[in-house]
């Protein structure tokens, strides 16, 4: 029998958690009269048992159109490898015990995970060693395949889009090549969708690595047809053909290894401008893909998603993620969830689409 539930959300943000966390609230609450307790930021807040606390209806009033979430997240809070400092050395600990332990001390009947693949990973571990666990799919990159969309990516895109509009305009006055780049480590499902929806004129994806001198001709072409400015879109991941992505950092960070794409806008702008003798700008959007107030469609689908949630969790599906399917709410094996990446089809519609408008892809 169920009497109470947690909330966590993990990995990075993005709009729509706190209508997810709403949803579940409210539902749960109304619906069945169980108590709701907010595990803060991810799991850690499990191994800190002070980073629990009750929530009532209450507490998420007014949160719905509000980015990030109230419950904070981390996207380095895996308890089967915890950083620790030994001496002067970080090494990595398995405190998944630790963590179902203290669920249980805590008399919690079940938890909501809310995240993306490293987060719902984690929540499939757990719940193979018997945490009663359900998991909603969080990611502005839309790349967990089990799931037609997830929350956050239409918000995404939409910043992507309207930082185009604006980059058109002053590109369009100074005569410039401007190169905006957007997030994507593996999947381009942002780029793709911004630059169709943007006007781009080239777009650079993981999935198609691309041959710099292709995209030079063809902006080349442009510039010799009158077009005396162009825009291109880079997804972060993306890479040339025989190289391989951009990095910030490959590892190395404070709390334990850490890998940070970015570069590709910059170095793309400085290529682009050689080759077609074009002033060349880089602009990297970076988090503010992240922020701001969740579009009307990641409302709906963020609430959809906690109702679900909630519904699992009182028919004890257990190991069970929500999902968008067609045009209904339904669930899959965690398991299933994380088998595979959701990725661009390099021979899809949308990338034929996009060619037949006169993009390239630089291949």
């Amino acid at each position: 029998m169920i009497d109470s539930i947690a909330i966590s959300t993990g990995g990075g943000d993005a709009p729509g958690l706190n209508a997810v966390i709403r949803a579940i609230v409210r539902s749960a609450i109304k619906e069945y009269g169980w108590e709701v307790y907010g595990i803060e930021t991810g799991f850690d807040g499990l191994l800190e048992t002070s980073g629990v606390r009750r929530l009532e209806s209450k507490d998420v009033r007014g949160i719905l159109q509000e980015g990030g979430t109230i419950l904070g997240t981390t996207n380095r809070g895996n308890p089967f490898e915890y950083p620790a400092k030994v001496g002067s050395k970080i090494v990595k600990e398995d405190r998944s015990d630790e963590l179902i332990a203290n669920f249980k001390s805590l008399g919690l009947d079940a938890l909501i995970a809310i995240g993306g693949d490293g987060t719902l990973c984690i929540a499939h571990e757990l719940f193979k060693k018997g945490l009663p666990v359900v998991g909603v799919p969080k990611t502005i990159d839309n790349d967990l395949a089990a799931t037609d969309v997830t929350f956050g990516f239409d918000t995404a895109v939409a910043t992507a889009t309207d930082a185009l509009d604006k980059l058109h305009t002053t590109a369009e006055s100074h005569h410039r090549l401007m190169v905006l780049e957007v997030m994507g480590r593996n999947a381009g499902w942002i780029a793709l969708h911004s630059g169709v929806a943007g006007g781009a004129d080239a777009i650079v994806i993981p999935e198609i690595p691309f041959e710099l001198e292709i995209i030079c001709d063809h902006l080349i072409a442009r510039k010799r047809r009158g077009s005396r400015f162009s825009i291109v879109v880079a997804a972060e991941g993306a890479y040339p053909k025989g190289g391989e992505p951009f990095y910030m950092q490959k590892s190395g960070g404070k709390d334990g290894p850490a890998v940070r794409f970015g570069g590709i806008g910059m170095w793309l702008a400085r290529q682009l401008g050689l080759c077609t003798g074009m002033e060349a700008r880089a602009v990297v959007l970076g988090h503010l893909q992240r922020g701001g107030s969740p579009t009307t469609f990641d409302r709906f689908l963020s609430t959809r998603f906690g109702v679900g949630a909630v519904e699992l969790v009182a028919k004890e599906k257990f190991g069970e993620m929500v999902c968008f399917k067609g045009r209904r709410v339904e669930s899959v094996s965690l398991e299933e969830a994380t088998a595979n990446q959701n990725l661009v089809d390099p021979e899809g519609e949308i990338v034929r689409v996009a060619e037949k408008l006169g993009v390239t892809f630089g291949r």
